[in-house]
């Protein structure tokens, strides 16, 4: 039976691209489950030990209801709130991806309000509590974020968020913003509702250059439910200039749904 600290391990959650996730409990209660996150051995590396601590401190410093909670950070572990509905791609109702993103808005909106901001938001990264009725959705994995007033100035040597979701500020070395969670954001919402994110390229290549130059697409010319007003919104959402793109996600997400009906 693995063991670490005062966590026993009760089975595995899932795999990550370095890490393990366990469904645990702590000793002393064995009644509280946990998600228990491990790195591999072949990832306890210095990028991967700080990417985990800044997970932990992150998330560690944002109470919201919509953001996983964290308990405590071992050597190559830490010890969170276990989220057992899955991803938000089992989503399947639309009102229901309106319900989770609106809760991911809120809890990105009171990130920045604090100076946080995520840089890595994707359907994966947005988990459903099993009765999400009650729960909802949560945000994890703040391995990627920055502080803006210690990142203020600073330009980024290399991208560490996930392509299809970046902003193209952000591909271009700039200190990541709001805007650029707003981005993500967006177009996690078009992959929630069609299936794919905007842009599809099948290089990594092509999907910069997407980002960067391309169009956003007008999903009203393909797709008969979605009107020619949420093609509006989106365009803003995902402007190539981050001065241009709304206020707050909360506001996005709510012009998108009303779009919707």
């Amino acid at each position: 039976m693995d063991r670490y600290e005062e966590y026993v391990v009760d089975g595995v959650v899932g795999h990550g691209g370095s890490a393990t996730v366990y469904r645990a409990h702590r000793v002393t209660s064995p009644e509280v489950m946990v998600a228990l996150k491990v790195l591999d051995d072949h990832h306890q590396d210095a990028h991967h030990l700080t990417r985990l601590q800044r997970e932990f401190d992150f998330a560690k410093e944002l109470a919201h209801p919509h953001i996983v909670t964290m308990f405590e950070c071992g050597p190559a572990w830490l010890a969170m709130e276990l989220v057992g509905g899955g991803s938000s791609t089992n989503l399947t109702e639309r009102s229901d991806v309106f319900v989770a993103l609106s809760q991911i808005a809120g809890a990105l909106d009171y990130a920045h309000q604090r100076g946080v901001v995520h840089c890595d938001v994707k359907p994966t990264n947005i988990l459903l509590a099993e009765d999400f009725s009650a729960g909802g959705a949560i945000l994890i994995d703040f391995g990627v974020a920055r502080s803006m007033a210690q990142d203020a100035g600073h330009r980024l040597t290399h991208v560490e968020a996930s392509l299809p979701y970046s902003a193209p500020e952000v591909l271009r070395g700039r200190p990541p913003s709001p805007a650029a969670d707003e981005y993500a954001l967006a177009c996690t919402l078009v992959e929630l509702l069609t299936g794919a994110p905007p842009f599809t390229a099948y290089t990594a290549m092509a999907l910069i250059e997407d980002h960067l130059n391309g169009p956003v697409p007008r999903f009203s010319h393909r797709i008969d439910w979605i009107p020619r007003a949420f093609d509006s919104i989106l365009a803003k959402a995902m402007a190539k200039d981050p001065e241009l793109r709304y206020e707050t996600c909360e506001e996005f997400i709510a012009l998108a749904a009303r779009a919707l009906g």
